[in-house]
């Protein structure tokens, strides 16, 4: 399962995809409102079905680019594109993350995430452009 050759990128792979399965992808697809009261978002009280409805469809989508970026664990550097693709949706997450702290529309623990997701981000890069080049 790990690459003999690049031990150190299927590890990343591993660690990050296991990492963020369980505290992001299946909690959001399974309980966005549990998820949310965990980092400390508050909501009103009304309808709530579109907030569960966008937290399940973030959910379905980590789900879809954590079950790819795993198939990539054997062989990493065949599977370049994939840290190319978690470096891509990281540097966005900082984005969001950032934009959300700016606006003081976020709980403290989404903005401390957002130095989670920027080192995911630069780790991905190091590892695609240095360790695979």
């Amino acid at each position: 399962m790990i690459s003999p050759d690049y031990p150190l990128a299927s590890w990343f792979l591993v660690v990050s995809t296991l990492f963020f399965l369980v505290v992001v992808a299946l909690p959001l697809f399974f309980a966005p409102l549990t998820w949310a009261r965990w980092f400390g978002w508050k909501w009103p009280a009304e309808n709530t079905d579109l907030t569960v409805y966008f937290g399940r469809c973030l959910g379905a989508v980590a789900l879809a680019i954590i079950a790819s970026v795993a198939r990539g664990i054997p062989d990493p550097k065949s599977h370049r594109f994939l840290f190319d693709l978690v470096a891509m949706t990281t540097g966005l997450m900082v984005v969001v993350h950032v934009w959300g702290w700016l606006r003081k529309a976020q709980p403290l623990s989404e903005t401390v995430e957002t130095f989670v997701w920027a080192m995911v981000f630069i780790t991905s890069l190091w590892i695609r452009f240095s360790i695979l080049a």
